[in-house]
């Protein structure tokens, strides 16, 4: 008996991760439970007649996903702690205006 793991949730978790990625590396709290997920159904399901090449291809997916969002909010921490606030709000105002 072939079952599948059913790895839709780690796959959407991990695709909404990626958009997320764009407000300064949020994306981390969506893609972590996702790799989190695929590594305990993974676990749960070793030594059982399961797929598993469908929920290991989305464990490397929510993995790569971890990776990116992680190294975007690292660049985010450091862009923040290493930027003059008064400057940062001088040129905000000037994309304001300039639209």
């Amino acid at each position: 008996m072939n079952k599948e793991l059913k790895p839709t949730i780690v796959y959407v978790l991990a695709s909404v991760s990626i958009i997320c990625c764009c407000f300064g590396g949020l994306g981390v709290l969506l893609a972590a439970p996702a790799f989190i997920i695929a590594n305990n159904r993974l676990k749960t399901a070793e030594g059982t007649e399961h797929d598993f090449q469908s929920m290991k291809s989305a464990k490397t997916f929510a993995l790569v996903m971890l990776i990116i969002n992680g190294l975007y909010l690292i660049y985010t921490i450091y862009v923040f702690s290493t930027l003059d606030m008064d400057m940062f709000m001088e040129e905000f105002t000037k994309g304001l205006n300039a639209s």
